[in-house]
């Protein structure tokens, strides 16, 4: 059986927002069976030989489906509807446009939000002038992908695939102000209509249940 690892316990500023949510979010949708494997970020589980093996860069969310062993959140998704059938098209043109978007938002969407929750959390006020630049990345990046959804219900397709799983989870755990978003009012409505999603819904309350803040 496809075993999930992810988080049993983790720090409280992390918790409801941590990257396994999307694999949890993508089996959902997919209603996929799986055994989860809970890890303890604070006892360091992932830190020992054996999840290197699985996580290279001692992350989560990894999986092991009967033998193949995936890191990545976005490549896990990708494996996961490619293997279901599910959250992607069957022809090559929408599959690469799904696959544009993952990378789209592992590589230009996420990267600003994350520096900037970065510098937000360690920053002890002296660092104005390269706050000043974060936002004004994050504002490229917002008013880009305002431009482009501007016509359109989801990201990639007409349909909601995988790479609005990642998309939507990129805008729900890497904005923590509301101000930044709100001059987007397209991304915003992209985000709730999302995470709208009964699958969403149903795998969040299920994580916050399970997970314990350590």
């Amino acid at each position: 059986m496809l075993k999930v690892y992810g988080f049993a316990k983790v720090n409280a500023g992390a918790r409801g927002h941590t990257r396994d949510l999307r694999v949890l979010w993508a089996l959902e949708e997919m209603q996929l069976l799986f055994e989860l494997v809970g890890m303890d970020h604070p006892a360091h589980d992932l830190n020992t030989d054996a999840y290197q093996q699985l996580s290279p860069f001692e992350q989560i969310p990894s999986i092991d489906d009967d033998g193949l062993i995936l890191s990545e959140s976005a490549a896990i998704l990708v494996y996961l509807a490619k293997k279901s059938g599910r959250l992607i098209p069957g022809d090559l043109a929408g599959e690469m446009q799904v696959a544009r978007w993952c990378f789209a938002a592992m590589n230009s969407v996420e990267p600003p939000l994350l520096s900037l929750m970065v510098l937000d959390w360690t920053a002890d006020g002296s660092c104005g002038k390269h706050r000043e630049f974060l936002v004004g990345w994050v504002n490229r990046v917002l008013t880009n992908l305002e431009r482009w959804l501007a016509d359109r219900d989801f990201i990639a397709t007409k349909d909601f695939t995988v790479a609005d799983i990642l998309m939507a989870h990129v805008l729900y755990s890497g904005i923590k102000d509301e101000r930044l978003i709100a001059p987007y009012p397209g991304v915003v409505s992209y985000r709730d209509r999302c995470l709208a999603r009964p699958a969403w819904k149903r795998s969040i309350e299920a994580y916050l249940a399970r997970v314990k803040a350590g």
